[in-house]
């Protein structure tokens, strides 16, 4: 049975502007189409256009021109609160400094996407230490992340990702901030979770080790989108 697409893009181009009359391609006409349960990886030098892409598949921002289907949902369209609707429900997000909110606990973190989404409170803080023991810190929860290493702040970052339920993980060079044997822990986390889960990841490296990783590599140079059969 052919598996289900949960991220697609149709000709995806996204345009710069310099002044009135300077133009700075970013993205020119990427079309890919991420299947449910994948584990991909998004490699390319600096400047070729990863984090614009990526930006795009997190509705972070919006193309030039071109489609973004989320779950089959063409996004284009939407304004600014249905595109955060989408992206608290169908979108998990882990980012190269973690982005935790300091003045909350691990617990609290993980929580935050499912009160922004209104789980009751009950319900919410089950689901979060659950989350927490899944990836190895139920010991931590009451940490701060200040109390916390960057492979155990990364973890974390994991859970809260996790905690609605998403359609897709967006990983965006989450292994940069650690040392090579917490980059490795870190990825067999993720590739445990798509595993045990099914849920989908995209990852966003510059790092060879972790894109052979990856069930299937997509590489990006100059705006433009290729897959590559080995590395």
């Amino acid at each position: 049975m052919e598996r289900r697409i949960v991220l697609e893009t149709v000709d995806l181009v996204k345009n710069y502007y310099i002044g009135r009359k300077i133009v700075v391609p970013a993205l020119r006409g990427v079309s890919l189409k991420i299947y449910e349960g994948e584990f991909v990886a998004i490699i390319g030098p600096s400047g070729s256009g990863k984090t614009t892409l990526l930006n795009m598949l997190g509705l972070l921002d919006r193309p030039t021109s071109g489609k973004v289907y989320i779950d089959g949902i063409d996004v284009s369209n939407l304004n600014d609160n249905q595109l955060s609707e989408i992206r608290l429900r169908k979108i998990g997000f882990v980012f190269q400094y973690y982005n935790l909110v300091p003045i909350l606990t691990a617990l609290e973190n993980v929580e935050l996407p499912m009160l922004l989404a209104g789980v009751p409170r009950k319900k919410r803080i089950k689901r979060a230490k659950e989350l927490l023991k899944s990836v190895g810190l139920e010991k931590f929860m009451h940490h701060k992340p200040n109390e916390m290493s960057g492979g155990q702040q990364q973890r974390v970052a994991i859970a809260r990702a996790l905690a609605n339920d998403p359609s897709i993980v967006l990983a965006d060079e989450p292994t940069g901030n650690l040392d090579t044997q917490t980059s490795k822990e870190i990825i067999a986390l993720m590739k445990r979770i798509n595993l045990e889960r099914g849920t989908t990841f995209v990852i966003v490296t510059h790092d060879v080790e972790v894109a052979k990783e990856a069930e299937r590599i997509l590489q990006i140079r100059d705006g433009k989108i290729s897959e590559v059969k080995k590395l």
